[in-house]
């Protein structure tokens, strides 16, 4: 199986204040939901699963999932690792993960199928930046469940295969206001 994992577990606390940054209003619906329709679009993905964390009630109350499946990661606030540990355990026998970010709303369908094929250890580079999807197998999967903290998959992708796709989409994150007012911009104008 090939699936979809949309990491959306963190509190977003550069965002500032009580508001919600992948609840921050992008063309008239949360953010998050646009990363998570992009992954659903994309029909090699058998199955997508969504971690939400902090916030989850709120999320699940808002956010259309389409065909993804939510989980809710209890130990979020331990950082990244844990919210990408509960993402692949509930795709347990998946033989492929393609991880995108849920606070990276214009990274299109169109970029996440370019990954379905390509093999473990691939990631996506913007003008030669390191960025998302990233390709898990299952020799990545495995080193992930003994991850702690706020680490990601970074180490393990460290000398991988790329793919420059940084012509095709901006994976511009949200972390501050600022950050939104940009992202809104790029989406305005179809990047």
């Amino acid at each position: 199986m090939i699936a979809g994992l949309v990491l959306a577990a963190g509190a977003g606390s550069r965002f500032g204040g009580a508001d919600s940054k992948l609840l921050a209003d992008l063309d008239g619906r949360p953010l998050v939901e646009r990363s998570i329709a992009a992954a659903c679009a994309v029909p090699a993905l058998e199955r997508v699963v969504v971690v939400f964390g902090a916030r989850a009630d709120d999320l699940l109350a808002a956010v259309r999932l389409g065909r993804a499946e939510a989980v809710v990661c209890s130990d979020w606030a331990r950082g990244q690792s844990a919210s990408l540990r509960c993402g692949l355990d509930a795709l347990d026998g998946a033989s492929r993960v393609i991880v995108t970010l849920g606070d990276a709303p214009l990274v299109s369908a169109r970029v996440i199928a370019l990954f379905v094929g390509e093999p473990g250890r691939t990631r996506a580079v913007y003008d030669g930046r390191p960025g998302h999807p990233v390709v898990l197998e299952s020799q990545q999967i495995e080193a992930l469940r003994s991850l702690s903290g706020d680490t990601g998959a970074r180490e393990l992708l460290r000398g991988g295969p790329v793919i420059e796709v940084g012509h095709l989409c901006s994976d511009r994150d949200v972390d501050t206001h600022e950050d939104l007012e940009v992202v809104r911009d790029e989406a305005r104008a179809g990047i």
